[in-house]
């Protein structure tokens, strides 16, 4: 909920910053946009945003939408986007997380990243912009620490559908974050008619998956591989929480390789716990068996996830990273979840007898 409330303030802000631009520079952004890259400032200045800011009153007073405010906004926004990924994988995960002290080291990192990119695209605001990201890398910590108090625990995500829909809810919340970046934070509102019906498509496709997914039987047994996966994925997200921003960022501004090691090494990481974990106590038949499926799972799901990215343009690469690693992880959790159930029928099934005599 919380979410959706700053997603609302963005646009809001962007309604307010578009008035000021059409009533007090006439609709030119020519003063600010030589200071960024390409693609910003895409104006809705139809014919109802007009009438709205002909008749504002006061638009001088709306200055402080033009940049000021989304430098409010943005580490919310960033934050309440990933711990909600992190609440519909593992609630009780969500909520050590966002208590400790790993919060506080994401919104330094956060507040660092998005520093960096403000000395880098200098602007008359950027000093404004830089003590705004650090009074609210200090006071959004606690909104999320008072929220994840407010809420309980429940069982993790571990069955196949329950998968599933998860790749399916982190996907869809992904698309939706991308379209606020450019329609909003990048102050592109006239862009916002053409992806609106997407946009509207992936909110249903949203609201369905997580309306199912509170549907669905909780817990439950799970195969060797695919808990293993899960297990992976927790260690992996709780890991990349702290340097998410500054890997994203990193493929944008100069330093994709140390972007991609450190992505790579953040899985390998969750790899390695999710091997501690998942093999105490395995025979060694089952650890070859359990190799084989997760060699299997990363091969089909490595292969679909590069026929997502190859097969589609996408004007975001994000966009691209974002779909190869859903379909990627469904792919994946499909292989673990088959092979888990053969190999439980095979060890469930009474050795076969011979008659005497034969």
């Amino acid at each position: 909920m919380f979410l959706a409330l700053v997603v609302a303030l963005v646009y809001l802000n962007q309604v307010f910053f578009t008035v000021y631009i059409l009533r007090v520079h006439g609709g030119d952004t020519s003063f600010i946009a030589r200071y960024v890259p390409e693609g910003w400032f895409a104006l809705a200045d139809g014919s109802s945003m007009r009438s709205l800011a002909a008749h504002f009153p006061h638009p001088g007073l709306l200055a402080p939408c033009l940049l000021r405010v989304p430098a409010f906004l943005e580490l919310p926004f960033g934050l309440l986007s990933f711990v909600t990924v992190l609440r519909w994988l593992d609630r009780g995960l969500y909520r050590r997380v966002a208590t400790s002290w790993m919060l506080w080291a994401a919104s330094l990192s956060y507040t660092f990243s998005f520093c960096a990119v403000e000395w880098n695209l200098h602007t008359p605001y950027t000093v404004d912009d830089i003590v705004i990201r650090v009074c609210t890398g200090l006071v959004t910590p606690l909104l999320v620490q008072w929220l994840a108090r407010q809420d309980t625990d429940a069982p993790t995500v571990s069955s196949f559908p329950q998968m599933l829909l998860f790749a399916v809810s982190v996907w869809a919340l992904g698309q939706l974050v991308l379209t606020v970046y450019d329609t909003a934070l990048l102050y592109n509102l006239g862009h916002l008619g053409g992806r609106l019906p997407g946009a509207m498509v992936t909110a249903v496709i949203l609201v369905a998956a997580r309306w199912w997914a509170t549907r669905l039987p909780q817990g439950g047994e799970s195969g060797l591989a695919l808990t293993s996966i899960g297990t992976g994925l927790r260690w992996a997200l709780a890991l990349f929480f702290v340097p998410a921003l500054a890997v994203r960022y990193g493929v944008n501004f100069g330093t994709p390789i140390v972007s991609g090691v450190a992505g790579l090494l953040i899985c390998a990481a969750g790899a390695v716990y999710a091997l501690r974990e998942g093999l105490s106590g395995a025979g060694t038949r089952r650890t070859v068996l359990w190799a084989v499926q997760i060699v299997l799972a990363l091969l089909a799901g490595g292969a679909a996830g590069v026929a997502a990215v190859l097969l589609v343009t996408d004007a975001y690469y994000e966009a691209g990273v974002l779909r190869a690693a859903a379909l990627c992880f469904a792919v994946a959790v499909a292989v673990c979840a088959l092979t888990d159930r053969w190999i439980d029928r095979r060890r469930a099934a009474p050795p076969e007898t011979v008659a005497p005599g034969v």
